[in-house]
């Protein structure tokens, strides 16, 4: 295969009830690409210089999980943003393109998303490979890009953000270690049932665990987790319960004079479809916000509670 046949060039685009500027607001704050696109775990800016960021993401691609570092150039006025990884993960070997908002009218903008691509080692089955991860990330992100940039300008009631925070004697590494060997929660969590770890890369995680619930009955999430050695492990869930269409989360451990703070984040998007099936016909989104905070909160503080034990009983 020559060089030229090598190289994949592909373009898909979808149409947004937004204003482009929106649009591109969104899409120019990585911090927000967790909740606006389904593959995406967890992204962040490495650094700045004007309109040149590096900024790595961690993504499933397949459903394998992934990372890498990516260069963007930032043109506000134009509403385009160029990006292209730094470090790719086998098997691409190359990987850029850009995001192109145009506006429609003041309220409409057509988004495209292009990319160009090669393989490792121009190797055809691995090409092939990267044509269905883009394809299927391209349409997924742009259809989540439209579904949530809508919802943000329409309903803001259905998504919440809240967090718990306790501080504990210990030691960061105690407590990290607790929070990272997810494989031993079954034995360390009541409410945890059955718990499956993977680890494909060092710091990358796929948990898969079954919580039981109040009533005794329980349910099977899976997530991506990203972790940060005794400082931060980032989440997203991509199998979720029924009454959620979007779950992300961390544990941020912040050292200090009486030991560590631990702080356990969820931000949540209500599945509305789901209420009156969960909760029963008269159930309202406001009891629905309700019930997921009190059952997400509930879990975080007693797994805080038993961290704590861990920690404090190794001083």
């Amino acid at each position: 295969m020559s060089a030229q046949q090598g190289l994949r060039e592909v373009e898909h685009e979808i149409t947004v009830l937004a204003p482009a500027t929106a649009v591109h607001r969104l899409i120019a704050e990585v911090e927000n690409w967790p909740r606006i696109f389904p593959p995406t775990v967890h992204a962040e800016q490495v650094e700045r210089s004007g309109a040149e960021e590096r900024i790595r993401i961690w993504a499933t691609a397949n459903g394998e999980p992934k990372h890498w570092t990516s260069r963007r150039t930032l043109h506000p006025d134009a509403l385009r943003i160029d990006f292209r990884q730094e470090v790719s993960a086998p098997p691409v070997a190359s990987m850029g393109g850009s995001w192109i908002i145009e506006p429609v009218d003041d309220s409409t903008a057509r988004v495209r998303l292009l990319h160009d691509y090669r393989a490792v080692d121009d190797d055809p089955e691995q090409l092939a490979w990267i044509d269905r991860a883009v394809d299927r990330n391209s349409t997924a992100e742009l259809a989540a890009l439209k579904a949530n940039v809508e919802l943000v300008t329409g309903s803001e009631g259905l998504l919440l953000s809240f967090e718990d925070t306790v501080q504990i004697g210990g030691s960061a590494k105690d407590v990290y270690d607790f929070l990272n060997e997810a494989q031993l929660w079954s034995e360390r969590l009541p409410h945890v049932a059955s718990v499956r770890l993977g680890e494909p890369a060092p710091g990358l995680q796929t948990l898969e665990m079954d919580t039981r619930t109040k009533d005794g009955s329980t349910h099977t999430t899976v997530s991506v987790r990203v972790c940060f050695p005794h400082q931060k492990i980032v989440y997203k869930q991509t199998v979720l319960p029924a009454l959620m269409t979007l779950h992300t989360g961390y544990w941020l451990l912040e050292e200090n004079a009486d030991g560590v703070a631990v702080t356990s984040q969820h931000t949540v998007a209500i599945n509305t479809a789901n209420i009156a099936a969960v909760l029963g016909p008269d159930a309202d989104l406001a009891r629905a916000r309700s019930f997921v905070r009190d059952a997400l909160s509930g879990n975080s503080r007693a797994t805080l509670g038993h961290a704590k034990e861990f920690a404090e009983s190794r001083r």
